[in-house]
């Protein structure tokens, strides 16, 4: 096994856009910049038009083994290795290279494959803010990626 740095994000998954949108307006509020925001969302009818709102750019479609068809944006999905390494290991098989072990992974995947919305900050120096308000608003499932072992 290899030691690995990797970068640090906190990570929540919110039952549907309504709790997400709730979510993300909280965290910008706290002053987390819209570029450190990540949301991933497996396809469908608001989702794209979410994410704009949301981020202020366009969603990227991309293909998630174990969830098929997502839309996604933000600095998460480049770290975990782009849209070809997504498609052959899906979130459960990525999340490792942010801090999570691969329970963790397993359980990202499994709340996004079921309609959830997965929103990932990049928030080394406030990880805590990140979390309590993930927590607050209904993010499933949040914790900070700190896990430093082996991938």
């Amino acid at each position: 096994m290899v030691e690995a740095e990797t970068e640090r994000f906190t990570v929540g998954v919110f039952q549907d856009i309504a709790w997400a949108h709730k979510g993300v307006d909280a965290l910008k509020q706290a002053g987390f910049p819209t570029e450190s925001l990540t949301i991933v969302i497996k396809e469908g009818p608001e989702a794209a038009a979410f994410i704009e709102r949301s981020l202020g750019a366009p969603a990227d479609r991309i293909e998630l083994a174990g969830i098929g068809t997502a839309v996604a944006r933000g600095p998460l999905v480049s770290t975990l290795g782009g849209p070809q390494e997504l498609l052959k290991l899906g979130l459960a098989g990525t999340m490792r290279r942010v801090g999570f072990q691969s329970h963790d992974g397993r359980i990202f995947d499994t709340l996004t494959k079921k309609g959830g919305v997965l929103v990932a900050i990049k928030t080394e120096p406030r990880a805590a803010d990140a979390l309590a308000i993930l927590h607050s608003y209904g993010g499933g499932n949040a914790a900070i990626g700190a896990w430093t072992g082996r991938v």
